[in-house]
């Protein structure tokens, strides 16, 4: 068995220095069947150590059910860092910001409206340490002094941005030792003063996040703590991407001399990210800082590996900077190759309100729920009402819309109600007939104050002033969607693919292999692939290709499902050479 402690100017595994070389690898980001591969590279490009946080939101995603197998199966993936011969730092929050869905924190748990938000309330510290003790009975057993590889753990996450309830942060500390962990403790924190101060506690090693102005950065953290070893735990080296915003890239010659510099000052660091991967299916989160920012399928994040498992020039940039430190493999990962390049025409298949029987079950309401009544975590819900008016009306939404609707009467599209333009009225063409609302959820706010926030048309719906009421309500269940009959014959119906309607497609491989599905010419929805939900699409870019793993795929007969919400330009599937993840200036 190994020991590993922080000491006085290192940190030290079985008595000798230990620089930690770490690279952030989300294994709820990355299809399961490749984290292995996903955990080879990063030993290649020098590293000694995989960092993770744990998603609550997907491993508990309602109270009392624990999913921890498949793609989330935490302890094969901390076993196969082993493995690898690599050590680990779980990162459990239990908020982890990461641009996921809340934070990570699970819906269900602010449906009660007396639960805090990240502080020592009760019900919240009931629910947090339920949570920790399902973590650490994964954890406990992988522990580097009971054989397995991780080496640290991580109390909350960049708490001084957030706040200063040190009880709250004691009694985080106290269910993490009453667990079972005995490695050492760490916070992290931006290195200013006040989120130093506010974000930490006494017996526990500060670390820091950043990517630039790294030698100030350090001496921040080591003007507040005297001794101990400086690690950088989030080595910012790219960033992230919103809908309507730019990709965003680093200069890597430029992110490689802030590693440098780090290095050459004792530091140990965890590159953020070394590996992005995908927030598949609907996990992605969104900013609101005054104006709502969904983010991307894609969480390329611009880092040394890319989105779908490639070396980047920051990849070798990054190599080239660690070699100088600490030793590293001869062998290197092998470059992106062309991907299969093909183009089927799409079958334009039911409208959605035509199916949703079998997407879930109906319920009548008098007034307008939130998706949190409905206890619906994410996605898609339909609301339908009766108008009863003489004449042409305003439907005005009382409070916010969360976060896009689209407004059909007598079931033809009459217009969009978008959050990030701060849209809440709209002009409707008579104020009788058939009202059908469909409601996106498109992802809740990771950081800042609106975490929890409910989903939704929040504050109900009037026209002309009068509140509408006498609703049927459906949450839509997307995991009923690959069990759906969704194909039609020629005769049947419509030859373009207009929505909120399904498409299909069916494509054939040789092999099973890494596609790239280029939605260029389609408007805004999700798509299947065999299926598996990759996630959403959008025209407003600044994403164009969707990552289809390998492993999603087979040999012979592929099948295609797209729920289209708006229009297609392009009612085809086309599979593209190379990824493509649009514009990077604005």
């Amino acid at each position: 068995m190994s020991r590993f402690v922080i000491g006085p100017t290192d940190f030290e595994l079985d008595g000798h220095p230990f620089r930690i070389l770490a690279g952030a690898l989300h294994y709820f980001r990355v299809h399961p069947e490749l984290w292995a591969d996903r955990i080879r590279s990063a030993r290649l490009m020098g590293l000694n150590t995989i960092e993770t946080y744990v998603p609550w939101n997907l491993h508990e995603p309602r109270r009392g059910e624990w999913v921890a197998d498949g793609g989330l199966d935490l302890g094969r993936f901390l076993d196969l860092v082993a493995a690898a011969g690599m050590q680990a730092i779980v990162r459990p929050g239990p908020y982890i910001c990461a641009e996921f869905d809340n934070g990570g924190l699970p819906a269900w748990l602010f449906r009660d409206p007396e639960v805090g938000v990240r502080r020592s309330e009760p019900h919240y510290l009931a629910a947090v340490t339920s949570y920790l003790r399902r973590v650490y009975e994964i954890v406990a057993p992988r522990q580097v002094d009971r054989g397995g590889p991780v080496i640290l753990v991580q109390i909350e996450n960049e708490y001084g941005a957030y706040g200063s309830d040190k009880d709250y942060l004691r009694a985080l500390v106290e269910t993490t030792r009453a667990s079972g962990i005995t490695v050492p403790l760490n916070t992290i924190d931006q290195p200013t003063p006040q989120m130093l101060a506010d974000g930490s506690l006494p017996g526990l090693h500060l670390t820091g996040s950043f990517g630039s102005r790294t030698t100030e950065r350090l001496a921040t953290l080591r003007e507040f703590q005297p001794t101990g070893p400086l690690m950088c735990m989030e080595f910012w080296c790219g960033w992230f991407d919103d809908w309507g915003s730019h990709h965003h890239t680093t200069d890597a010659s430029a992110s490689a001399a802030e590693l440098d510099a780090l290095l050459a000052a004792g530091g140990s660091v965890n590159v953020y990210m070394f590996h992005g991967g995908t927030n598949f299916g609907l996990t992605n989160g969104a900013n609101d800082k005054g104006r709502y920012a969904p983010i991307t399928t894609s969480y390329d994040y611009d880092a040394p590996l890319d989105e779908s498992g490639y070396p980047t020039e920051k990849y070798f940039a990054f190599r080239e900077v660690i070699a100088r430190y600490a030793e590293v493999p001869a062998e290197v990962p092998e470059g992106r190759p062309d991907a299969p390049e093909l183009t089927v025409a799409l079958r334009p298949g039911p409208s959605l309100l035509d199916v949703l029987d079998g997407l879930g079950e109906a319920s009548a309401h008098l007034d307008l729920p939130t998706f949190d009544d409905l206890g619906h975590d994410r996605g898609f819900a339909v609301f339908d009402a009766r108008l009863d008016g003489s004449r042409p009306g305003t439907l005005v939404v009382g409070d916010e819309v969360r976060d896009r609707a689209w407004v059909l009467l007598d079931g033809e599209p009459v217009g969009v109600l978008a959050r990030d333009a701060h849209e809440r009225a709209i002009a409707l063409p008579r104020a009788s007939g058939d009202l059908t609302l469909v409601v996106e959820d498109q992802g809740r706010v990771n950081y800042g104050t609106r975490i929890g926030e409910h989903k939704g048309l929040i504050g109900g719906i009037a026209v002309d002033g009068e509140p509408v009421r006498g609703w049927t309500v459906r949450p839509l269940d997307l995991d009923r969607v690959p069990g759906l009959e969704l194909v039609r014959t020629e005769e049947s119906g419509a030859t373009s693919v207009s929505g909120p309607r399904f498409a299909t497609a069916g494509f054939t491989l040789e092999a099973p292999a890494d596609l790239y599905l280029d939605t260029t010419g389609w408007g805004k929805g999700v798509v299947w692939v065999n299926g598996f939900l990759l996630g959403r699409y959008w025209r407003r870019g600044p994403q164009r290709t969707l990552v289809v793993p390998g492993p999603v795929t087979r040999a012979g007969s592929n099948e295609l499902v797209v729920l289209e919400f708006e229009a297609m330009a392009d009612a085809s599937a086309r599979f593209a050479a190379q990824p493509d993840l649009g514009h990077t200036e604005v």
